[in-house]
């Protein structure tokens, strides 16, 4: 055929589309004249929402519907965008009760679609102006006008596949019987869907619309978040509670996607901001794309913080002055070390600076303690090496000398930062500054740092949310909530058991790392390294890689980044332990045209490079496929893959006495863990023999 038949051919295909829409809005007019007792302009508007029944969604319209209620929802209106809940008025304003009406409508749709496992993030109210032009939010309802609403539903992101809308408008129909499905003959066959090997046809019930649910998520690009939960999940997003509470749970068990959709939840439902907060700097932007994507209705409601810096703009609103500096604040360390410690009885314990370092940040400074004698009977928690009084009172003089010399340089470290944001907020007035805050990866934070969180909400119901697991630490130190003043009483402290990221093999890999070390959590209970969990994602592998020199663990390292298929680098990430390994790698891939993204710049949009960091760096992240070359640079890790061995990087245990090296291995072999755990489907792991 020649261009002039092509050109010839779209404009009949064009004019059939017009000629099809043409009789679908009148059969949609027709059938909207059946409700005589309601006005011309809703009528209208119900006219549009049946046109869109032609495309694949379900209308289930109020039997009682009269153009006069001011109580529940006219209309539930379930397409690929998700459930929506629509009131026609031809009010001017909104009027108290019909906003009220459409709230509980809301609520009671969320409530009927959690037993399905779908978010409260995918039911949202809408509130139609018959007559007029509109596109604006009142709290957590969308106001749109009758030219709006049908562009409006239209551009929504995809949320569910065909077979999803059909079994949600069912359920539905069967759950408020008060509402009849309307729909206009399907002349206009919706856009065809790719097809899904095992895909279901029709309806199914619900244990099969969840299955189905977690597998299409499963085969999503990893930046976009489930719309469907466990409903056990779904229980804790809308759960109520009395005061402070806890999700903890092994890694890959949803803490970090149940603590999203919650502030999404908490965000709808008060008039206050929501405070969400890591210690890790990169997570913050992370977390609030995902948000964006998954609830951009109320995404500016919530402050996506890593706690410095939350802690530091605080204090500068207030005028209090920060004078932060951290290379200053260790040249003062370091000095005093020189003074003080090199030439005391810690060197015989341990001759590196650094663990000293670590008591003063996590133990001393960490947990506040500020006279010799509480530190004299503090329970080091997390810490092997036995401190007597008397290297208590070695410890205490190096922190007063390190003390004094910052004090000289007139500066502060980033503990100080925390601690004088805490008295601020104990000594604040009036009400709380946000009406929630939620902590992710709480146990990599000091007592000091939960303890200001803490103030700023109390102990009021639904106030403060931590989310967090011991085994996944990868800071030294430690501390128990009720070291803090919380209290997770009864069904407060909440247990999530089930693995949705990891494939067995990687999980096995993972835990064998941990095996013998066992920890304890925030609650103070003792708990075995090999956890038992349920999986309901099998699928993966684990590659094992054995070189007998550097040069050839990268070569095979390149040809297995460069064997990947196309478009999977967006969902890949090479985790290295150092910041020299990290170095390494960068140059390494950068010459070889491999494309990179720093972890530390990664904000959860997908991006065709490798993402490249640290372990510590990729904590609360989760990828495809993970690449950890030279792992076993962390000794001891005592893996399938045999005994740990040396490394080209350098040691990363050093000296010290047979208390604090096992306690530096246990720490890196918990910061292994949890860079093992980041892998959703492919795990690779390569050595190196050569010491």
């Amino acid at each position: 055929m020649g261009t002039g038949g092509a050109v010839s051919q779209r404009t009949q295909d064009a004019r059939r589309q017009e000629r099809l829409l043409r009789e679908q809005w009148q059969a949609a007019r027709r059938q909207a004249l059946r409700w005589e007792a309601v006005a011309e302009g809703e009528r209208w508007v119900l006219a549009q929402l049946l046109v869109l029944t032609a495309r694949g969604w379900r209308l289930l319209v109020d039997r009682r519907w009269s153009g006069t209620r001011t109580a529940d929802a006219d209309m539930l209106l379930v397409g690929p965008g998700g459930v929506f809940v629509v009131d026609v008025t031809t009010e001017r304003e909104p009027v108290e009760g019909h906003v009220s009406g459409l709230l509980a409508a809301t609520k009671a749709a969320e409530s009927a679609v959690a037993s399905l496992g779908m978010s409260p993030v995918a039911v949202q109210p809408v509130m139609v102006f018959a007559g007029q032009r509109r596109d604006a939010s009142l709290d957590r309802i969308r106001l749109l006008g009758e030219h709006e609403i049908g562009p409006v539903l239209l551009s929504q992101r995809h949320r569910l596949r065909a077979e999803s809308v059909r079994a949600i408008a069912d359920h539905l129909e069967r759950v408020f019987p008060g509402y009849a499905g309307s729909a206009i003959e399907p002349q206009l066959p919706p856009a065809p869907e790719p097809h899904r090997p095992g895909s279901p046809d029709g309806l199914f019930d619900l244990e099969g619309l969840r299955d189905a649910a977690l597998k299409g998520a499963m085969e999503a690009p990893i930046e976009q978040w489930m719309t469907f939960l466990h409903p056990d999940q779904v229980a804790l997003v809308r759960r109520n509670w009395s005061g402070p509470a806890r999700i903890s749970g092994p890694a890959g068990t949803g803490k970090t996607v149940v603590a999203l959709h919650r502030a999404a939840y908490l965000a709808r439902r008060t008039t206050g901001r929501i405070l969400y907060v890591t210690f890790a700097n990169n997570l913050p932007r992370v977390q609030s794309t995902f948000l964006t994507a998954m609830a951009p209705a109320v995404a500016d409601r919530v402050d996506f913080r890593s706690l410095h810096s939350w802690a530091q703009e605080f204090l500068q609103e207030r005028g209090i002055p920060v004078r932060l500096h951290g290379d200053k604040a260790e040249t003062a360390f370091s000095l005093a070390w020189k003074n003080v410690g090199r030439a005391s009885r810690l060197a015989s314990l341990d001759p590196d600076p650094t663990y000293w370092h670590e008591e003063i940040d996590h133990v001393i400074k960490g947990r506040g303690l500020t006279r010799f004698e509480e530190y004299a009977t503090v329970p080091r928690r997390r810490r092997r090496a036995s401190l007597h009084r008397a290297h208590r009172q070695s410890v205490w003089e190096l922190y007063e000398a390190y003390e004094s010399l910052r004090g000289e340089r007139g500066v502060h470290d980033f503990n100080d930062v925390l601690s004088l944001a805490l008295a601020e907020a104990t000594r604040r007035r009036g009400g709380p500054p946000y009406a929630a805050v939620i902590v992710d990866e709480v146990q990599d934070l000091t007592l000091v740092g939960v303890r200001l969180l803490h103030a700023l909400v109390g102990d009021a119901p639904n106030g403060l949310l931590l989310v967090g697991d011991g085994q996944q630490t990868v800071y030294p130190g430690g501390f128990r909530l009720t070291d803090a003043g919380i209290d997770i009483r009864g069904d407060r402290g909440q247990v999530l058991r089930t693995n949705y990221r990891n494939s067995r093999q990687i999980l096995e890999a993972a835990l064998a790392v941990v095996a013998d070390d066992a920890f304890e959590d925030l609650d103070g209970l003792r708990t075995s390294g090999r956890r038992d969990v349920d999986l309901t994602y099998h699928d993966g592998d684990v590659v094992r890689v054995t070189r007998p020199t550097v040069d050839a663990h990268d070569r095979d390292l390149l040809d297995a980044l460069r064997s990947l298929p196309d478009g999977a680098r967006a969902d890949t990430a090479l985790l290295c332990p150092s910041m020299r390994t990290l170095g390494h790698y960068q140059r390494l891939l950068t010459q070889e045209g491999v494309p990179v993204c720093q972890l530390e710049h990664y904000d959860g949009r997908a991006v065709d490079a490798v993402k490249l960091g640290t372990y510590r760096r990729a904590k609360g992240l989760e990828f495809k496929n993970v690449f950890l070359p030279r792992y076993d640079a962390v000794p001891g890790h005592g893996t399938p893959a045999g005994p740990a061995v040396g490394s080209a990087i350098g040691p990363v245990i050093g000296t010290g006495t047979s208390e604090t090296a096992r306690e530096r291995a246990e720490l890196l072999r918990s910061q292994l863990f949890v860079a093992m755990t980041r892998a959703r489907d492919l795990l690779w792991l390569g050595s190196v023999t050569t010491r």
